[in-house]
């Protein structure tokens, strides 16, 4: 009969997550998980079978990670912009799961499916409290995340020098600019509006 285990699933994928905020999913690997418990590679294999198994449930577990900011920004009190700013909040504090989930090619969650799920979490209240069209809802909140994410992106490879009250007067400012746009630019939601009239409009007043 084999030994028992001593280490649970959890116990494994709680050190393969230390390992990937230390160094990245790339520094994860049967040695350095195995380091990170202080045992052998055998327990790893016993458990998981391989460490592509290891890999994809790391994944699942900043998925989890990631849907706790989310869920704390769908409490706010304006939930599309608190979403914004946890998005932001865990780039800061967990980049190295925020290359996992949104800077991995053919990453299985992704950024652009990040956005159609906030999307459509936020879209009642952009419509109660923007009153905005669910066409209209969409079309800002898309344009806004856009900003967001790459706000966040430039915080993870550190190249963002901005503070947090910062990127939240930016937001503002884009949010303003945005409704104001949606509700005064005919045409403008749907993308066919006239740019030139809208252009000359502003440059005249």
């Amino acid at each position: 009969m084999a030994p028992k285990n001593k280490f649970t699933k959890e116990e494994m994928i709680a050190a393969a997550m230390r390992v990937v905020r230390g160094g990245g999913v790339g520094a994860l690997t049967a040695k350095t998980l195995a380091d990170a418990l202080g045992t052998s590679t055998q327990p790893i294999f016993t458990a998981f079978g391989s460490m592509d198994a290891v890999r994809q449930a790391v994944y699942t577990a900043a998925v989890r990670v990631y849907d706790g900011y989310t869920d704390a920004g769908l409490r706010e009190d304006i939930p599309f912009f608190g979403v914004g700013m946890q998005y932001i909040r865990f780039a800061r504090e967990e980049p190295e799961l925020y290359r996992l989930l949104f800077l991995t090619q053919d990453a299985e969650f992704g950024a652009m499916h990040a956005m159609a799920h906030l999307q459509e979490a936020v879209r009642p209240t952009l419509m109660r409290i923007y009153r905005l069209t669910a066409a209209e809802a969409d079309r800002y909140f898309r344009d806004l995340w856009l900003v967001v994410h790459s706000l966040s992106t430039l915080i993870v490879t550190g190249d963002c020098p901005y503070s947090d009250r910062e990127i939240g007067q930016m937001l503002m400012g884009f949010s303003v600019s945005l409704c104001k746009s949606i509700k005064e630019i005919p045409g403008f939601a749907a993308g066919d509006f006239d740019r030139d009239a809208a252009f000359r409009a502003l440059i005249e007043q």
